[in-house]
């Protein structure tokens, strides 16, 4: 039997073949979605949601070379991280680390570059002007130290180094010279509770892979910057 719908007339023919050219595109449009989502998690550290190595190096060159002098590279390391995760377990070191994830994410904003390099160890790039950089710093450091609360109402004391580099304080607008430096500056100031800005002359400590020579994992890593 012929089924002919009535409303204002009969359904014609390029109505129906757009209708049923839709139908495979919302397929594949939620195909895409889903592909999306899954290219976004490879891109981020699934433990404190920050942006794995190579996304963050893209981003971070990005930011260099459109911010110029005011661009400021940071370095930020864990104090005593160890400590915590053999004293306490690492679901207490993975909570710690995901918070210190929320902390950085919180103070750098949504348009900056904000990396896990791997372990406890962590880097910024962010358009930070001359005159507010060392407030800004010592507001990073004390949100750092700030303790983290468990699930079950512990209480963790946490603090964390903090070195910087800026391309006038160090002569490079090379990311990997300036994480270097920044890596040296945060050395310098390690368990001090202040954060260290790097001179001309922490971009000439030995390094390799384009960190500070030394410094646990060196020997393993990939191309630095």
């Amino acid at each position: 039997m012929d089924f002919v719908l009535h409303t204002r007339g009969r359904i014609g023919p390029r109505t129906l073949l757009i209708t049923t050219a839709a139908l495979p595109l919302t397929g594949w449009a939620i195909h895409a979605v889903a592909l999306h989502k899954q290219l976004a998690a490879t891109r981020r550290d699934p433990l404190t949601g920050l942006l794995r190595r190579d996304t963050y190096t893209a981003r971070a060159r990005r930011l260099l070379a459109r911010h110029g002098d005011t661009a400021t590279v940071v370095m930020v390391d864990a104090d005593e991280f160890k400590a915590i995760n053999d004293g306490l377990g690492h679901a207490v070191g993975d909570t710690v680390l995901a918070a210190f994830g929320t902390r950085l994410t919180a103070w750098a904003g949504p348009r900056a570059a904000v990396g896990r390099l791997g372990g406890d160890e962590f880097a910024l790039v962010l358009d930070l002007p001359a005159d507010r950089r060392v407030q800004r710093l010592e507001q990073l450091v004390r949100m750092l130290h700030t303790p983290v609360v468990l699930d079950d109402g512990r209480v963790v004391d946490v603090a964390a180094s903090v070195g910087a580099a800026t391309p006038a304080s160090v002569g490079s607008r090379d990311l990997s010279v300036l994480q270097r430096a920044a890596d040296a500056a945060l050395y310098d100031g390690k368990h001090t509770g202040r954060p260290v800005l790097a001179t001309a002359e922490h971009a000439t400590v030995p390094s390799l892979n384009g960190r500070r020579l030394g410094r646990p994992g060196t020997a393993v890593w990939g191309s630095a910057a």
